[in-house]
């Protein structure tokens, strides 16, 4: 593991997570968006 020596990799690394995280929190607002149309037809 050379993350703890290479900053750069780390920084991308967390780069990738907070895309990865905002990804995943947009997919949960969709599926939570979902779930209430669903429950409630017009």
């Amino acid at each position: 593991m050379s993350l703890l020596t290479l900053p750069q990799v780390s920084w991308t690394n967390g780069t990738i997570m907070i895309g990865v995280f905002a990804f995943v929190s947009l997919a949960l607002v969709a599926a939570v968006f979902l779930l209430i149309n669903s429950e409630k037809p017009k």
